[in-house]
């Protein structure tokens, strides 16, 4: 999809590998088909993120769905089975995920389930499938034209990367981003953008909730407040609002992330009846939504998920059946070893109610 901007590719040399990439027009990021890693494609200035228009979908598919309630999700999951990845193969468990989150959403808080945008890599319908083109409509559908009392989902299993930060509005250093279908052909989709898509237009008294289930996520909404757990054992709140004064809130709403420290490394807990599987962060976060009382606490919900991980998931007993077999195993795809808590205000983690 073209932008309306120039035509030509650009050629640049991954950062890690020498290999020479072809990236596509207009983007900020490709990443290679050999190592993997992400490079920065230098552009002389910035350009406004693009419009995104949605496209004719044929008709009896349709995009998005047809149910637009107070309460609605985007939940992407994306196993890579197309894509060649090497030894590790694809991921064992987003599509799991997406299906396990589903069943939460549904059953537990209410959200109908004409409402709720499911992009899983294991679908016909083109307008399903989770290309960086998708998720950008779906991130838009999930947002535009939000009000007062709305309750947003935002859900992603798969792949996520770090990039140089070229514009000064990160502490660290580094963009974070998450890896669609065609990261490898389009690049991924970089926090600013995320930011921009999903964050700055929450009005007051909407709301809106991420779960991101991919290395290097304890940022990726670029929201300006982290919290964590200090040396001391406590959860502490840090300021990651950008030196350069970029703007990273909301338009009055309020915007949480709930990701996780990552080290990047695959890790797999399995029973031994193991069937099917799901990732660490999803599974540790629908296990403490199920185990807790409605109402729990934020700083309760991430102590308890903080247990499940430190005790290696545990037994694994999500409700919802996946091709008709039980899951059973967790897969620490994303290397997560703690939760971490950001938004787009500071609050008292230990008094605020959880509630979607």
């Amino acid at each position: 999809m073209n932008f309306g901007r120039r035509s030509s590719t650009t050629t640049v040399r991954c950062k890690y590998c020498s290999a020479y990439l072809t990236a596509t027009p207009g983007e900020r990021a490709i990443q290679c088909t050999q190592c993997y890693g992400v490079t920065r494609v230098r552009r002389c200035a910035r350009l406004p993120l693009p419009a995104l228009p949605r496209p004719a979908a044929p008709v009896g598919i349709g995009f998005p769905p047809c149910g637009r309630g107070k309460k609605r999700a985007v939940l992407i999951g994306i196993t890579y089975a197309s894509v060649r990845r090497g030894c590790g193969g694809e991921l064992r468990g987003p599509i799991n995920d997406v299906k396990c989150m589903r069943h939460l959403l549904c059953h537990r808080f209410g959200f109908p389930g004409d409402c709720i945008l499911m992009l899983t890599d294991d679908q016909k319908d083109p307008f399903r499938l989770p290309t960086k083109d998708n998720i950008r409509m779906a991130m838009q559908w999930l947002v535009q034209g939000c009000s007062y009392g709305d309750s947003m989902v935002l859900h992603f299993s798969g792949l996520g990367a770090q990039v140089a930060d070229d514009d000064g509005d990160e502490v660290d250093g580094y963009d974070e981003a998450i890896c669609p279908l065609d990261s490898f052909q389009k690049g991924p989709i970089l926090d600013d953008e995320i930011n921009e898509a999903i964050v700055r237009p929450l009005v007051h008294g909407a709301r809106l909730h991420a779960v991101v289930d991919a290395c290097h996520s304890a940022t990726v909404l670029d929201l300006p407040f982290l919290c964590r757990v200090s040396r001391c054992g406590n959860w502490q709140w840090e300021d990651h609002r950008p030196l350069s004064g970029a703007c990273k809130g909301t338009s009055g709403g309020q915007a949480v992330l709930i990701a996780g420290y990552s080290d990047g490394k695959s890790k797999i807990t399995a029973t031994p009846e193991a069937y099917a599987s799901v990732g660490a962060m999803t599974h540790s976060f629908i296990k403490a939504v199920e185990c807790e009382p409605r109402g729990v606490t934020y700083g309760r919900l991430l102590s308890s998920m903080k247990a499940i991980m430190t005790n290696g998931g545990g037994r694994c007993s999500l409700q919802g059946t996946v091709a008709g077999a039980p899951v059973s195993k967790v897969a620490n795809f994303s290397g997560v070893q703690e939760p971490n808590l950001s938004s787009s205000e500071m609050f008292d983690i230990n008094c605020k109610p959880f509630v979607l």
